[in-house]
């Protein structure tokens, strides 16, 4: 019988000729699995833009850090961000942003990609804002926000970076340089060229109108503003960069050990793993559980059929998950960046929670 690893290389050996390049890892109790990789030029070391599948490492920074006793779920955020309190946000704790129930959604309107890029101003300006509803009562997926929120509590708790906390946190792990908020300019010819479908400015322009309300058409992820150096370098935590093995072998250390090492002590994984929120989204209208910053559900199924599942995956088409109760966690990246569909991460996730959970 063909094992799991030859598996998913003879498939991503099929999709390479239209995807171009992927990474898959699988780890399970903290060992390797499956490394696989397919494309030209394309190694297990090869960083891909993953968006959002970078908030897994945005959410595991912070629960470790409210593990290590810096952080606290349910303290007032205005307590170490004082402007925070602005609006009626006196009360808004940690607990609602990674539940996405915090109500600040939105940017400005007219936010610009190089606005991204300047963290006092997006921090500021969500700092003053307000929010649409008393948080902790709704949610709605805070696409580009969530990020920004848990960089500036985790830098006004510690003075410094997400990204500094990030890579002093993976690096008794061996993926400091596997997992990036912002990749420093000497690692970016490590990084593979996003590429996009034929057809997409459909898809871009559906995925407009549907957050408009939240994020202005101007900084609607593209590969081209993905691919750039200055993006790439920019402090953006609502996005990753990263290898499918650095992602996977993060999600490894959060619920269990990898290498000797836990990320959180054994009893609390599963109050940060299990379900902290359910609502309905407020701005897309699905079904959301929420874990402590963590979706509740594999992709490609629901919270009901994989209740022990948590991840994130990325516009892009990328994905990562962990599952408690088996010990797994999977990750895929791939150069093709296409918002409309996240076939591969879904048939081959599936392939491996099949075979291991």
């Amino acid at each position: 019988m063909t094992n799991l690893q030859d598996q998913v290389q003879d498939r991503l050996d099929e999709l390479a000729g239209s995807e171009l390049g992927l990474q898959v890892a699988v780890y399970q109790h903290g060992e390797v699995v499956v490394d696989a990789v397919a494309g030209t030029r394309i190694t297990s070391d090869t960083l891909f833009y993953s968006a959002s599948t970078g908030k897994g490492a945005t959410a595991t920074v912070a629960n470790t850090l409210v593990d290590r006793g810096i952080l606290e779920y349910d303290a007032p955020i205005a307590g170490i961000w004082p402007e925070f309190a602005a609006h009626g946000k006196d009360k808004a704790t940690l607990r609602h942003v990674l539940t996405h129930s915090i109500g600040l959604p939105a940017l400005a309107p007219d936010t610009t990609v190089e606005d991204l890029h300047d963290w006092a101003k997006i921090t500021s300006y969500l700092a003053s804002a307000e929010p649409w509803w008393e948080p902790g009562k709704k949610t709605t997926y805070h696409a580009e926000t969530f990020g920004y929120l848990v960089g500036e509590i985790v830098r006004r708790a510690t003075g410094r970076t997400i990204s500094d906390v990030l890579r002093e946190i993976a690096e008794p792990l061996g993926i400091a340089d596997e997992v990036y908020f912002s990749v420093p300019p000497d690692q970016q010819h490590r990084v593979a060229t996003l590429v996009e479908p034929e057809g997409i400015e459909d898809t871009i322009a559906m995925l407009a109108g549907m957050f408009a309300k939240v994020t202005p058409a101007a900084i609607m992820p593209r590969a081209a503003m993905c691919n750039s150096p200055e993006h790439l370098a920019a402090e953006t935590p609502s996005a990753g960069v990263l290898t499918a093995r650095g992602i996977a072998k993060l999600y490894a250390a959060l619920i269990g050990e990898v290498d000797g090492v836990r990320l959180i002590r054994p009893e609390r994984v599963a109050e940060i793993t299990g379900p902290v929120f359910t609502g309905q989204d407020e701005l897309l209208g699905n079904h959301a559980t929420w874990a402590m910053g963590y979706g509740i559900g594999r992709l490609g199924s629901t919270d009901k059929e994989s209740p022990t599942t948590i991840g994130m995956p990325g516009m892009g088409g990328s994905a990562a998950w962990a599952d408690t109760r088996s010990g797994v966690t999977f990750a895929l990246t791939r150069t093709l960046f296409d918002p409309a569909q996240s076939d591969s991460a879904t048939e081959i996730g599936s392939l491996v929670a099949k075979t291991l959970c």
